[in-house]
């Protein structure tokens, strides 16, 4: 099993699957100055036939490793730390990370190659589009749904019945309490669109 990509976020990820007992192989990335991360070897191009999971934050890329890599990929690896709480109803798709302290509740949906991060939570029948973030100590109410790409900032809040459209971004700390179309940034208590992104 590989991680592709070696950085911060790789580091927690190596974390998890440790306290899962998973053996790494080790890692890829682009950089080729960089050949080892915390005692594991980095090499620079990936093996075909191997087990992965992307270790990387942006949203963006991970899409465009996922599509990279899937004439390599034997399999994409789930990750959850055993510190997460995940409802056995709850469904988490492939390539996903769900981090230290996360709670994911019953019925809940998570697409693929998604972060659920530190202490991130999830409430009952909540549906995340694949390359979702959900950023440390996020909460999300019941039944809010989020669209690919979209990033969630740290310590947002979401109230119940938000939907979220594709590739925005929720600024951290904010309050969301309308929905929100595709492409925007909104921040702020309660959240206003300030920006349209360009995807």
């Amino acid at each position: 099993m590989y991680l592709y990509g070696a950085s911060g976020h790789a580091k927690v990820i190596m974390d998890i699957l440790s306290a899962c007992h998973l053996h790494l192989e080790g890692l890829v990335d682009d950089n080729p100055h960089l050949n080892d991360l915390l005692g594991v070897h980095v090499i620079h191009e990936p093996i075909r036939g191997a087990d992965y999971l992307i270790s990387i934050g942006s949203n963006q890329a991970r899409r465009t490793v996922a599509s990279k890599l899937q004439t390599y990929a034997r399999h994409f690896i789930t990750a959850v730390h055993p510190s997460a709480v995940v409802s056995p109803r709850a469904t988490v798709g492939e390539g996903s990370v769900v981090m230290q302290g996360a709670i994911i509740q019953t019925c809940a949906q998570i697409g693929k190659h998604c972060i659920i991060n530190t202490g991130a939570s999830v409430d009952h029948e909540c549906v995340i589009g694949d390359f979702v973030h959900i950023s440390p100590h996020a909460t999300l109410c019941g039944n809010v749904q989020v669209g690919e790409g979209t990033w969630v900032g740290a310590g947002a809040t979401i109230i119940q019945g938000i939907s979220i459209g594709k590739n925005s971004v929720v600024g951290a700390g904010s309050v969301v309490t309308h929905n929100v179309p595709d492409g925007v940034l909104v921040v702020g208590n309660r959240a206003k669109i300030i920006k349209q992104l360009t995807r």
